[in-house]
């Protein structure tokens, strides 16, 4: 019998720590993840999510594996929907917080000019996670939003809060996602959502990189409990 505690056994590390692990899995993701994004900001993005999310322990990482190949790759799949069907959820609200914001009135200009690109860019990651999403199993139900737009300065605040809570939810997923394209897209869309909330951030005098050289994670029940007042 082969020991299953092996250096070659199937392990449920996600793929951030595998590709961590095995340079050739490494060239063969930023492959996939340049053609979106570009070689050299999918090499950085990788980088930082490895930094931030660390690695396992050793006990932790000699976790007992799936009886079967079949087995580990259901559970695997099953695992990446719910992370997309959360990342989906998250992504709807976005995007009808910022069409609330448009037809708001509160802002003209250049301002409501960012905005609305900031709103056409999560309508568009909206699009990928439902297609990702449909293609693994079930998408999430659209949830129907509910936002305080009460004035131009807290709306900007509420958007600068809901940017950087998007981008804290992906990396905090990151390193528990087993496919290297679904890991690719998570890249893709996070880099994005940190550049709202950098941009959001400025704009309220605030920096733009808070937690320093490092974006801190935030777990799915941190990020659903902060949401949870957002939803009708």
């Amino acid at each position: 019998m082969t020991d299953s505690s092996g250096p070659d056994s199937p392990r449920d590390d996600g793929i951030v720590l595998e590709l961590a692990r095995d340079d050739v899995e490494r060239k063969r993701f930023l492959k996939i993840a340049g053609r979106t994004m570009g070689s050299g900001a999918a090499a950085a993005g990788l980088a930082a999510f490895i930094a931030a999310c660390g690695g396992k322990s050793s006990k932790s990482s000699s976790s007992t594996p799936a009886a079967s190949t079949t087995a580990t790759t259901s559970s695997n799949a099953g695992g990446d929907l719910a992370i997309v069907n959360y990342a989906l959820t998250l992504e709807y609200l976005e995007s009808q917080f910022y069409d609330d914001v448009i037809r708001s009135g509160l802002f003209s200009g250049s301002t409501l000019s960012t905005l609305k690109t900031f709103g056409a860019e999560e309508h568009q990651h909206v699009l990928a996670l439902k297609q990702v999403a449909t293609s693994l199993g079930t998408p999430a139900a659209k949830p129907n939003g509910k936002f305080p737009l009460k004035s131009a300065g807290s709306v900007v605040k509420l958007a600068a809060t809901v940017e950087n809570l998007g981008a804290a939810a992906y990396l905090g997923q990151a390193a528990s996602i087993q496919s290297k394209e679904i890991l690719a897209a998570a890249l893709s869309i996070h880099t994005v959502e940190a550049r709202h909330a950098a941009t959001l951030n400025t704009l309220l005098k605030l920096s733009p990189t808070p937690d320093g050289g490092f974006g801190r994670p935030m777990s799915m029940s941190e990020v659903l409990a902060t949401v949870k007042p957002f939803i009708a």
